[in-house]
């Protein structure tokens, strides 16, 4: 008997194993509320929080009022994670203008992008409940500013399960500076370990020992796992462990994804107008790569992939750092729109792309901008979402939302909606009492769906 004829024997088989709680059908049939209109979602985290003030949101105001502090009644009982509230208003660093049909305003810094603001909407009033980095984060990606919540990745796939079973259902591209929240921001937290996402490292080969040992054999490398497997589930009997079950999915995984890895990374696969629609030379590019390998995977029906871009922590030579950053950006998040475009598959996938939080209309020492929670700018697009949209509205100084304030429990519940699930329902029980994603808060933001 295999392992896998040994699983199903025992009820474990590779469709989905129960871990306390059921996501099989009749589970699914209580969260799902709708026909879905995203099927995969591409989640894209800016590490650092990108300044709204210098991309998306323009404001006039700031040159008007540079060197001024903000009004009182606005900065009352603020809090910022280093500057003083009275600190003296900054002017944008970049020059906006008017895109497409929809008449969307856009940063120069931006040049490329223009090309796409008909494809996306952009919502500019965008708040949270934490300042600083590492809490940011895991709010923006478990709803929770501290450690032990599943994050959004490990909550849909609980929630909806896979398509491929040979690559994980929960993938994560990373280049530049690291999560100051670690690996907490793709975690499984209290769900089954094998809703963790799985980090893809940069470089020719994005996931270790794809290959056999030296004079270890298919056949041999079969046989040790399959001994494997049975000696856990053994112990599985005795000891009703769910993170040994867990292991032996992961040995399983491990084994399909020595076949199906190799293929889904290889970018020689690729023409050259493709990649040079995303911005890609050589290796100089790691963020460019992700967002192909985003689309690849999309083709390969992953359910979530996760992209983390570090660098965006603007606390000094903002007028520097910043363009540099948005022209290795501009480019291959452009190509991503346009290319799942050309293929058919932006309608069946989400694309959120966002920071923890965005950055202060005041300066902080010579040229910079401190951390700022009350308002800031992401974009979606795809999977349901309309197309030359623009939604929210801060005001003049873009310090806090005036009209359609989005929290984070909103967007979850709103990402959560495009995939058919109901946010208040997709729960786990946990030390004697129900979770989930949204906590008790959050409410679908309609008005941005189609």
């Amino acid at each position: 008997m295999n392992r896998r004829k040994l699983l199903k024997s025992l009820g474990l088989g590779f469709t989905g194993i129960t871990l306390g709680q059921s996501f099989g059908e009749e589970f699914r049939k209580q969260i799902i509320h709708h026909t879905p209109t995203a099927e995969n979602v591409i989640f894209i985290h800016m590490l650092g929080g990108p300044s709204q003030l210098d991309t998306f949101d323009y404001k006039p105001a700031l040159e008007k009022y540079a060197g001024k502090s903000l009004p009182a009644s606005l900065i009352k009982d603020q809090k910022f994670a280093f500057i003083e509230p009275s600190s003296a208003i900054m002017p944008s660093i970049a020059k906006f203008k008017q895109y497409g049909q929809s008449g969307t305003w856009l940063s120069d810094l931006l040049p490329n992008f223009q090309k796409i603001v008909d494809d996306i909407t952009i919502i500019r009033s965008v708040h949270t409940d934490e300042f600083n980095h590492a809490s940011g984060e895991l709010f923006m990606h478990t709803g929770f500013g501290r450690l032990g919540r599943p994050s959004l990745g490990s909550w849909i796939n609980f929630a909806l399960g896979s398509n491929n079973l040979d690559l994980p259902t929960n993938i994560v591209l990373s280049n530049g500076t690291g999560a100051a929240s670690g690996i907490n921001s793709w975690s499984n937290g209290f769900l089954p370990g094998k809703f963790q996402g799985v980090k893809f490292r940069n470089g020719a080969n994005p996931v270790l020992y794809l290959k056999n040992p030296e004079k270890i054999s298919s056949f041999d490398r079969k046989n040790i796992l399959d001994a494997v497997v049975k000696l856990n589930l053994a112990q599985f009997r005795e000891s009703n462990d769910p993170s040994i079950l867990t292991r032996s999915q992961q040995f399983d995984m491990a084994s399909r994804m020595q076949i199906s890895v190799p293929e889904a990374v290889d970018l020689t696969q690729e023409p050259d107008y493709i990649k040079n629609m995303y911005g890609i030379q050589g290796n100089r590019t790691p963020f460019a790569k992700n967002c192909l390998l985003a689309r690849r995977m999309v083709e390969r029906d992953v359910r979530f992939i996760q992209l983390m871009n570090g660098g965006w922590d603007h606390h000094k030579l903002i007028s520097k750092s910043l363009p540099k950053k948005c022209a290795s950006v501009d480019k291959p998040l452009t190509g991503l729109i346009l290319d799942l475009k050309q293929r058919g598959l932006l309608d069946k996938t989400l694309v959120v792309c966002l920071g923890e939080f965005g950055r202060t209309p005041m300066t902080q020492g010579v040229d910079g901008r401190d951390h700022h929670n009350s308002a800031f700018t992401i974009w979606m697009a795809g999977g349901g979402i309309k197309r030359g949209y623009n939604y929210g509205k801060t005001d003049e100084f873009g310090f806090a939302p005036v009209e359609n304030p989005v929290h984070v429990h909103d967007l979850h519940a709103t990402i959560l909606h495009t995939l058919g699930v109901d946010h208040k329902k997709l729960t786990y029980r946990y030390q004697g009492r129900d979770f989930r994603l949204t906590d008790v808060h959050g409410r679908i933001v309609k008005k941005i769906l189609i």
